[in-house]
């Protein structure tokens, strides 16, 4: 659940606001594509969310946890209500796949008995049962984005952002992870999907949020938007 009121952001180098007065809602169980294009405002609302980011001015709820008065102490703690998947995996190299997703776990202090009954699971979700031991080098791009998938959903998070999560994907990739996630989110978990691809948005029925020069400018289920000044 995500709740941004009134939030504009002025980085300290600029005069000028990278976000200026959003008001965004996001619901449980909802399935929502982050679209706009390079330096529309989108990356920063991701690191806003995510707690990298304080605003300027505004009210950001994310998962009951209000970020503008959260203390650093404490962000772990909301970080583990939000998995990440990004644009180019983040996967440790000499890990195996098992390794990747079961480190997640251990980060978070899950039991070896948690992890051994976990990661098989959330590894036959992804569609990835039989990779277990290979090593991200022995992977084709989509599966290497999978495996960040299964990690980002290991911790049984409320929430998943994806930030371009198809952007190093071929066509026919891109669709089967957004596929992949569209089963994730009828499962119960909420999506975040950021991304610049018109064609991918427009072949789902999802909620579209198109941001420009820092503004919201169009929230709706008509597809994706190119907004022009």
């Amino acid at each position: 659940m995500v709740v941004m009121k009134n939030v504009s952001m002025v980085y300290p180098t600029s005069d000028t606001p990278a976000l200026y007065d959003i008001n965004l809602n996001i619901n449980e169980g909802d399935f929502v594509f982050l679209v706009g294009a390079s330096g529309s405002g989108k990356t920063t609302m991701i690191r806003l969310l995510t707690g990298e980011l304080k605003p300027s001015s505004g009210e950001i709820i994310v998962n009951d946890y209000d970020m503008t008065k959260l203390k650093r102490s404490k962000l772990a703690k909301v970080r583990r209500t939000l998995g990440v998947v990004f644009q180019d995996f983040r996967l440790i190299e000499d890990m195996t796949v098992y390794d990747n997703v079961a480190f997640a776990m251990r980060v978070v202090g899950a039991s070896s008995r948690q992890i051994r009954n976990r990661v098989p699971y959330v590894l036959d979700l992804v569609g990835l049962s039989g990779r277990e031991d290979r090593f991200p080098r022995e992977l084709s791009g989509g599966e290497q984005q999978r495996v960040a998938v299964a990690r980002a959903l290991v911790n049984n998070p409320r929430m998943i952002i994806a930030d371009e999560p198809t952007g190093n994907l071929d066509p026919v990739k891109s669709l089967e992870l957004m596929l992949l996630l569209e089963k994730i989110n009828d499962l119960g978990t909420t999506l975040l999907v950021v991304t610049h691809e018109k064609e991918l948005v427009n072949a789902f029925t999802k909620r579209v949020v198109t941001i420009d020069k820092g503004h919201i400018v169009r929230d709706g289920m008509d597809g994706y938007y190119s907004y022009e000044a």
